[in-house]
């Protein structure tokens, strides 16, 4: 039963490396438009577990298209939270 949990939490934590893999960092030369937004909305948790354990990622993209992206990265956030409204009933 101990190999068992150990393999859980060692995909797990791949898991959170290559999702953080994907967040913004810094200025970068492409804008990041509504779906980088939706991206970045989605993977915000894990962005910041990231950014509280040191890392140097960001949490939204710094060069972006304006209301577009807000507009997906807070749909992105959403979708994140959607799924705990709907197991709470």
């Amino acid at each position: 039963m101990k190999v068992k949990e150990i393999a859980t939490g060692l995909i797990l934590l791949m898991c959170i490396t290559s999702l953080t893999s994907c967040a913004p960092q810094g200025y970068e030369s492409n804008e990041a438009g509504f779906f980088s937004g939706i991206w970045h909305g989605l993977i915000i948790v894990f962005s910041l577990l990231g950014k509280l354990s040191g890392a140097d990622i960001g949490i939204y993209a710094e060069h972006n298209t304006g209301f577009f992206y807000w507009l997906g990265y807070i749909i992105g956030i959403g979708g994140c939270g959607a799924g705990g409204g709907a197991a709470s009933r």
